[in-house]
């Protein structure tokens, strides 16, 4: 099986859209060797602006560049991206709207050994917030290509998850992605399983496993976070009456809630939410604090099963 991280995919991508894109510039903060925005750098060193161990104000300036006309593209981790820069983010690329893609690495608690200082957990609740933003969390490394150059010809602030690990191929090179909308990875009728980012292929390992008992299991990767596939959603809870979204995220302000908000105004039916809970994370391998915090198939698969027997529950 072919493992290659979406970071890795975004900077090989990144020195394509510069070849392309003359007015394509890059910034980092002293963390290019790992967000890969080095490849970018070693080919267009006139091009890339490293800042320095100052997030903050590479977002500043990252918002001067793309009022000067540039599409600018700036990385670091994103913890640092997130919750360090939140208020640049608000008032400096967010209310001017301005054409800033923040593609950040090292999401969720993949990050592994770094620790809970490291482990970005909040990001995708904290730049939801905010108006304007487009937010997508690629579930391989083909996907994750796609959505950069998509952001790179889109106007407007984006933000773009990337992990750390090499993760499984879930698309082929046939794979088209879309703005906004969610991939149907397989059908089913007795549940759906909601996945965005690393949890894709557990989720589809899951509803693997589930069909081996007799449950049919639809899989939804849902990449763009912001804005949410609403029309899929809602026809998964009609169609399959039960729903589990599975993230690498804490469980509350994430694709969870936004995917509860939808299905409650909508049609509500039993939701189960494979998240991280109201804790931070120890430092430790990526799969074993996956596991710690019920993270895997397994955990999917059970709450899959759950909520296709709260199916069945009087309701008055």
């Amino acid at each position: 099986m072919t493992m290659i991280s979406t970071r890795e995919s975004y900077g090989r991508t990144l020195v394509e859209l510069g070849r392309e894109n003359k007015d394509i510039v890059v910034l980092d903060a002293d963390l290019a060797k790992s967000t890969m925005t080095r490849y970018f750098a070693q080919e267009f060193p006139e091009r890339f602006f490293d800042c320095g161990i100052a997030e903050q104000n590479m977002m500043g300036i990252a918002a001067g560049l793309a009022a000067s006309g540039k599409t600018v593209f700036a990385s670091t981790f994103s913890v640092f991206a997130s919750c360090r820069c939140f208020d640049q983010l608000r008032v400096s690329i967010a209310q001017p709207h301005l054409n800033v893609k923040i593609v950040a690495t090292h999401g969720g608690i993949t990050v592994g050994e770094d620790g809970a200082s490291h482990h970005a957990v909040e990001d995708l609740a904290l730049v939801a917030s905010l108006p304007g933003f487009t937010i997508i969390v690629p579930a391989d490394a083909q996907e994750a290509a796609q959505a950069v150059r998509v952001a790179a010809n889109t106007y407007g602030p984006f933000y773009i998850r990337c992990s750390r690990p090499a993760s499984p191929a879930i698309y082929g090179s046939d794979y088209r992605f879309t703005l906004g909308k969610a991939v149907t990875l397989r059908s089913g009728h007795e549940a759906t399983i909601v996945a965005l980012g690393l949890m894709v292929a557990p989720a589809l390992e899951a509803a693997k496993g589930l069909a081996e008992v007799g449950i049919d299991c639809r899989v939804l990767s849902m990449p763009t976070l912001k804005p949410l596939d609403e029309g899929a959603i809602g026809a998964a809870a009609t169609e399959t009456g039960a729903i589990v979204v599975a993230e690498e995220h804490f469980e509350h302000g994430g694709l969870g809630s936004a995917v509860a908000r939808v299905v409650g105004q909508t049609h509500p039916v039993p939701l189960a939410f494979v998240a991280i809970k109201d804790t931070y994370a120890k430092s430790g391998k990526p799969d074993e604090l996956l596991k710690k915090h019920g993270l895997t198939a397994g955990d999917i698969a059970q709450q899959v099963r759950q909520v296709v027997g709260r199916k069945n529950w009087v309701q008055y």
